[in-house]
């Protein structure tokens, strides 16, 4: 089964008002990888993760996204990001913590933690799709 096609034209709506948003374009992906790890959605995953390869992500950034906080790969700002990615997704206390909240803020304008946030929730969405549909991955690979 696929989803209506009506659903997803406001999805990449979403998605393409983020990549022409203030965001850095590794930062989107990055937290795009990320949240798909944590979601479990096998096809975007390896879209993301081919997707930062094309936009010349190092082997060794790209490993270790799933251990970004143990690693000396990333910068603060990339931290603060996957930081709120994490807790954006997870809501394990039923919010972000004000600890990733207040960081982020710290390392993004308005313009561009608006867009983070945006892309946190749609990333979220399309794992969504992936998942229930079941989506296989490099399906969709040029």
């Amino acid at each position: 089964m696929k989803a209506p096609l009506e659903p997803y034209k406001h999805m990449f709506a979403l998605e393409e008002w983020t990549k022409s948003s203030a965001l850095p374009t590794t930062i989107h992906e990055l937290v795009k990888l990320r949240v798909s790890q944590l979601n479990g959605c096998a096809f975007c995953v390896d879209m993301h993760s081919h997707e930062l390869k094309e936009h010349g992500e190092t082997d060794e950034r790209l490993f270790s996204v799933v251990t970004w906080e143990e690693t000396p790969f990333f910068t603060e700002q990339e931290r603060a990001a996957l930081k709120l990615a994490e807790e954006g997704t997870r809501l394990t206390t039923g919010r972000v913590s004000d600890e990733a909240w207040d960081n982020a803020k710290k390392h993004f304008t308005d313009a561009e933690l608006g867009a983070l946030v945006v892309a946190i929730a749609t990333i979220n969405a399309w794992n969504r799709f992936g998942t229930i549909l079941q989506t296989v991955p490099g399906s969709m690979r040029k």
